[in-house]
């Protein structure tokens, strides 16, 4: 998969040396090199970098964080006896009674940064469950403080949590349930016993603590796991791939990733295993899966990923295994769609470390912002609303969680022949106090297969079948909605630039007539009519929702129109405006025909 190496500027350990030398993972470490003292210097410039990138906290927030968790673990012991006193429980009992509060996730791991939220666990007796006595009485205990706001639950998830800030602190909640009668304040986890008559939920839930303890175990370098983790989850989040929920990795999948690394190059410092990580997954022949440490197979009997038994895991594209049991692939949500992404960010990283090597390019260059914008002639505008920012809150999360699964169905629809590159950031015109936020994804045609002319994508019952399943909503209220149009570049709304207007694109051959900007980019003039198009446009966009009391907005009164799309062949104006032409089914033009055409041009190139 990944061939052997000799380190440039070290030398290797010798083959006496190596038997004494403890081995981390399944796989053979390709090189035991450590850092020459050029490795050191390109070290020392990359931690500067992220010093200065400020995704390091503070000493204060630091230590607020660790007085929000005392605070949350001693309301989470008074609920417990609480509820044990309730349930008719001795006296003694109540005493005794205990529940504990466990972190996972980047706290866990020592990589989160400012505003970071804290994943935690709480875990409590056998008595109190999750369904009641943690989404009903916890939830309203929350409720009640003052220091605790947007509260919010989420009980149908695959892994059920609450999420809400305490004093200005975001925290994800879990709880599992354990056959004991009492928790004991030391309780170690990761043992296999801990999960004895619980159900999947409870299973999923514990996992997220006993997967980080795992990983700390299994790599060879705490501090240079950290580092590089760090360096890797600001370069995934600058180049838009840093997102679970819509298709890419989420914190844990990084992790994992970076993990393999360690244990391939047990003596390297973070500049050569970043530079290590672009180079071993640029080449991985995916669906090989990453795994830090055999699968594990037990009398519990849980299913654990298994490709060879299980249909559904011989479909995974990407698999990432959990290093705890049950072992489970962390990264089932890739799609062909997203995987061709982030092949194309390795490449793209591996590309520019060769360089930095070469002392073509410093660090900086590794980070540079992904262009998503400028990268397709093609993009679907997903806009959520809601009556208020209170619903918004909890409609956006539903929906988010949902646009993965149109990345599926439109991958399934058109054969693999329209792609779809999901952009995880969501969008806000904050120039207006309105409750709605924006999701974009970018559409090409896969490149390299002929089309013929005027070929056309029918996605109308694709995007039905995708809202018929978001609005199944299980909190759904008056006022939640959602609009899926078509955009084409040039008419992508102003307010997803983070300067207020668009960038244009330099061209290959400037027109005579363009000017040039104070830092030498070529723009195309603009003359007033184009610039009274453009206002238009922007007049009828979705930032003219209407805010205040709770209601059922229309499409138009949002300035959307309505969303049961088709794509077709050749490029046309945009629905997002209001007087969009439409094209009816005997070719006839109409301005009012529903539903609306999204029409796609089928270019693969930006």
């Amino acid at each position: 998969m990944v061939g052997s190496e000799r380190e440039n500027g070290s030398s290797p350990t010798p083959p006496a040396q190596k038997a004494d030398v403890k081995k981390y993972g399944v796989m053979n470490p390709i090189s035991y090199a450590g850092p020459s003292e050029v490795d050191v210097q390109k070290n020392a410039l990359l931690e500067k970098l992220l010093m200065d990138s400020g995704i390091y906290e503070s000493a204060e927030e630091t230590a607020r964080r660790e007085e929000v968790l005392s605070r949350l673990d001693k309301i989470i012991k008074d609920w417990v006896k609480q509820l044990t006193r309730q349930k008719g429980y001795t006296e003694k009992m109540v005493e005794e009674a205990n529940g504990i509060l466990r972190t996972f996730g980047s706290y866990r791991l020592g990589v989160h940064g400012p505003n970071a939220d804290i994943d935690t666990l709480c875990i409590g007796p056998s008595y109190v469950t999750r369904e009641h006595d943690f989404f009903v009485i916890l939830h309203n205990i929350l409720l009640e403080m003052e220091e605790v706001s947007d509260l919010q639950p989420v009980d149908d998830a695959h892994v059920p949590v609450m999420k809400f800030k305490f004093q200005g602190i975001s925290i994800d909640l879990l709880y599992a349930s354990i056959s004991l009668l009492i928790v004991p304040e030391d309780l170690d986890i990761s043992h296999n016993s801990v999960l004895y008559n619980t159900d999947e939920k409870t299973v999923r839930s514990l996992n997220g603590c006993r997967v980080a303890d795992q990983i700390l175990k299994l790599i060879p370098n705490v501090e240079n796991f950290c580092t590089t983790l760090r360096c890797l989850k600001f370069w995934a989040k600058r180049r838009g791939v840093y997102s679970n929920v819509t298709g890419f990795l989420g914190g844990v999948n990084w992790a994992l990733l970076v993990a393999q690394v360690c244990q391939l190059y047990p003596n390297a410092i973070p500049s050569m295993l970043v530079s290590r990580f672009f180079r071993v997954y640029t080449h991985w022949r995916w669906p090989n899966p990453v795994m830090l440490c055999p699968i594990e197979e037990d009398e519990l009997g849980f299913n654990v990923w298994d490709p060879r038994k299980w249909s559904r895991d011989r479909t995974h594209l990407m698999p990432i295994i959990t290093p705890a049991y049950p072992c489970m692939n962390s990264s089932y949500n890739v799609s062909a769609s997203t995987l061709r992404v982030m092949v194309e960010q390795f490449h793209f990283g591996n590309k520019v470390c060769e360089e930095i090597e070469l002392n073509k390019a410093n660090w900086s260059a590794l980070f540079e912002p992904s262009l998503f914008f400028e990268s397709y002639k093609n993009y679907l505008q997903v806009d959520i609303i809601a009556a208020d920012a209170d619903d918004l809150l909890s409609w956006r999360g539903w929906v988010e969680s949902r646009l993965r699964l149109l990345t599926l169905k439109i991958e399934r629809d058109t054969d693999g022949m329209l792609q779809c590159h999901p952009f995880p950031n969501e969008y806000v015109d904050t120039s207006k106090p309105c409750s709605h936020c924006a999701f974009f994804m970018g559409l090409q045609r896969q490149p390299g297969v002929k089309v013929q002319e005027g070929q056309q994508f029918d996605i109308r019952a694709t995007v039905d079948e995708f809202k018929q399943g978001v609005n199944s909503y299980n909190h759904w209220r008056p006022g939640m909605d959602i609009f899926v149009s078509h955009v084409r570049r040039r008419q992508l709304p102003a307010y997803i630039f983070p300067e207020g207007y668009k960038r244009q694109r330099q061209l290959r051959h400037t027109p005579q007539h363009s000017t040039r900007t104070s830092n030498g980019d070529a723009e195309r003039s603009s003359s007033p009519s184009s610039d009274r198009r453009f206002k238009r446009k922007h007049d009828a966009s979705i930032a003219d929702i209407g805010c205040g009391k709770p209601k059922k907005l229309s499409p138009e009164s949002a300035g959307i129109a309505p969303s049961s799309p088709v794509i077709q062949g050749l490029a046309c104006e945009s629905p997002i405006e209001q007087n969009v032409v439409m094209e009816s089914e005997d070719g006839a033009n109409s301005e009012s025909m529903q539903p609306p055409t999204i029409r796609l041009s089928l270019e693969s190139t930006a």
